[in-house]
């Protein structure tokens, strides 16, 4: 039986069932509202976080107005964009001006409904949720191009192109990276692929073999490179495009990018956690795998885990110089890709030579455990 909210609700809470249909929309529903508002205040959170971190990197000390330790800074912003007035340009093309910054956020929200929060909390337990989430990824690329070509602006169409260019370069090695794991899982699924691995370190796919912890680097740095962050913020670089495919926008079209960016690097950071960190596993204390306590605990580690990556990620912004355009596709055309093909062939060799089996349990064979 596929593993979902629903089917959870399903089997250990019959109770609460009364028509099958209209109580299945209901759940998904809600647990969909619930995501959507998660990840819309973690964004927020995450802008805290960047001028925190940023802060401290910097010797400065950041947000300390709002709220405590400046912690309601992000609630601020907010209703600052609320009450901007919305300006659209002369010029533009008005449809897609408008549908650019909604195409980035549904495509980092629908990307959502394949993560596996816990082994029940997962709204769409997809066997090819690899290959949708990398595909959706894609849309929020779109959007940004559209943002760009419809602004009427020719600083903001390079910054769209650039960004056009960047996203679909970056996606091969990344693409390579995921069959790499997918090869070594034998599955599409996200919660097949976290199942397959374990609680402590030496059982995630990580420290499985040479090749997949190689792969974990390139795929952080192509997940860098996806989500515009520096050093690869080409598509926004104030100092020569003023703004980027952003620059004619304002009030809350503006803050939808930008929600969407920081919604996108959870994302990108949760799918590191199931391909290579262990994904939600926990210590199961003896209870029942269906326990409401294992599933918080489950979640709680997943929550972590991809916060830890995203710590790494805002530190990287303010550690790093921005690189050259020419820097930034030579790395992934003649770097990244045909290290990650390599992963994938060394991999494959892998399986056949070891019968799938780890670093670990290698060693372990050597002394007859």
């Amino acid at each position: 039986m596929e593993k979902n909210i629903f089917t959870y609700i399903q089997q250990y809470y019959p109770d609460f069932i009364l028509l099958e249909w209209p109580f299945a929309f209901l759940v998904f529903f809600l647990f969909a509202f619930l995501i959507i508002n998660v990840l819309a205040i973690v964004a927020g959170l995450a802008t805290y976080a960047e001028r925190k971190i940023s802060a401290d990197i910097q010797a400065r000390i950041g947000p300390n107005r709002v709220g405590p330790y400046g912690l309601l800074q992000f609630l601020a912003d907010g209703v600052k964009m609320i009450l901007k007035e919305d300006i659209i340009p002369e010029g533009v093309d008005k449809l897609l001006f408008k549908l650019a910054p909604l195409l980035c956020l549904i495509g980092v929200f629908f990307s959502t409904l394949v993560l596996p929060f816990s082994e029940f909390f997962v709204l769409f337990n997809s066997d090819v949720g690899v290959f949708y989430l990398l595909g959706l990824s894609t849309l929020i690329g779109v959007g940004i191009f559209l943002g760009g070509y419809s602004s009427n602006s020719k600083w903001s169409l390079l910054g769209g192109m650039r960004s056009a260019s960047q996203i679909v370069s970056y996606e091969i090695p990344m693409t390579i990276v995921a069959l790499t794991i997918v090869l070594l899982g034998q599955g599409l699924s996200l919660s097949h692929l976290t199942s397959k691995q374990g609680i402590f370190p030496w059982n995630w796919y990580l420290f499985h073999n040479p090749f997949t912890f190689i792969s974990f680097f390139v795929y952080f740095v192509a997940g860098l490179a996806e989500t515009n962050r520096a050093p690869f913020d080409l598509p926004e670089a104030e100092s020569e495009l003023v703004s980027g495919y952003h620059t004619e926008y304002s009030g809350m079209r503006f803050a939808f990018f930008a929600l969407a960016e920081y919604i996108e690097v959870f994302v990108l950071c949760a799918l590191a956690v199931v391909l290579f960190l262990g994904g939600n596993n926990a210590p199961s204390f003896g209870l029942d795998p269906s326990h409401l306590f294992l599933q918080f605990l489950q979640t709680l580690i997943f929550f972590l885990k991809t916060f830890l990556l995203y710590y790494i990620v805002i530190w990287v912004r303010w550690t790093l110089p921005r690189l050259r355009v020419d820097q930034l596709m030579s790395l992934c055309w003649k770097y990244l890709t045909p290290i990650a093909l390599f992963n994938l062939v060394g991999c494959a060799i892998w399986i056949w030579i070891f019968k799938g089996k780890s670093i670990g349990q290698i060693c372990l064979s050597f002394f007859g455990l």
